[in-house]
């Protein structure tokens, strides 16, 4: 693999192989800086392909083992130090399922992630943050689409070291998919019904926290999720990963 031209998609890192290890790729680019990047499924693009970078097998059992977000998984790796940086999110679901998931990928990255409880202040929230080369704000919104109100509110943001990513559902619910749930479709709920009330009485099930837990306990992986919020994490977290400072 040493010697192989890359470029890793969330960050745009590009150069040179120079190592591999430890769950990481070290990439030396045309300044000859050398740049760690995590090993994630599909994370990076060789001749203007995506692909996903495998160490040779030695023997089956030497494979490396995945993590949940589908990372080279790194046993017994110690939690960084919590950055400066930070990922916000809209609520507490959505933090409690990147965290799921990405988990692993956060504490070796040193990233913490926040809820907002809801979007509506993103401009103040933003300037209370203080972001900067040092302190890169990533924030994740729900229903990011043509239209909607959050595309209005991230309009609004117009900061470099703050990055905007959103998943086309409206609530992270529907960013799961239905039949990890074991139903056939999330339902079409009325609008100005509230979205999690109406989904537990179309499906006759228990009230929104208790749903939750069984919705949230179904997510073995990033592929029990839609791609809009995979790739919208997987952006973000290498965003804040790598300041410009």
């Amino acid at each position: 693999m040493a010697g192989l031209e890359v470029a890793e998609r969330g960050s745009g890192v590009a150069g040179v192989v120079v190592s591999v290890g430890g769950g990481f790729v070290v990439v030396r680019g045309d300044d000859g800086r050398d740049r760690r990047c995590r090993l994630r499924d599909g994370s990076f693009n060789v001749g203007g392909q995506q692909v996903s970078l495998i160490l040779p097998r030695v023997s089956a059992a030497a494979a490396p083992q995945r993590t949940a977000s589908g990372s080279v998984a790194v046993p017994g790796a110690p939690a960084r130090m919590a950055r400066a940086s930070r990922i916000f999110v809209e609520g507490v679901h959505d933090a409690e399922l990147v965290e799921h998931v990405w988990g692993d990928d956060l504490r070796v990255e040193g990233i913490v992630v926040e809820p907002m409880h809801g979007a509506d202040d993103l401009e103040e929230i933003v300037r209370t943050f203080g972001p900067g080369p040092r302190r890169r704000l990533g924030i994740l919104l729900d229903h990011l689409v043509d239209g909607s109100k959050e595309q209005r509110l991230a309009q609004r943001i117009d900061h470099p070291e703050v990055l905007i990513c959103g998943h086309l559902f409206v609530d992270v619910w529907a960013a799961v998919r239905p039949e990890v749930v074991g139903i056939e479709a999330w339902p079409d709920i009325p609008k100005g019904t509230p979205w999690k009330e109406g989904v537990c009485a179309a499906l006759g099930t228990a009230d929104p926290p208790q749903f939750w837990r069984t919705v949230l306990g179904s997510v073995r992986s990033y592929a029990d999720l839609q791609p809009s919020l995979v790739g919208a994490v997987e952006q973000l977290i290498d965003f804040v990963a790598h300041p410009s400072g």
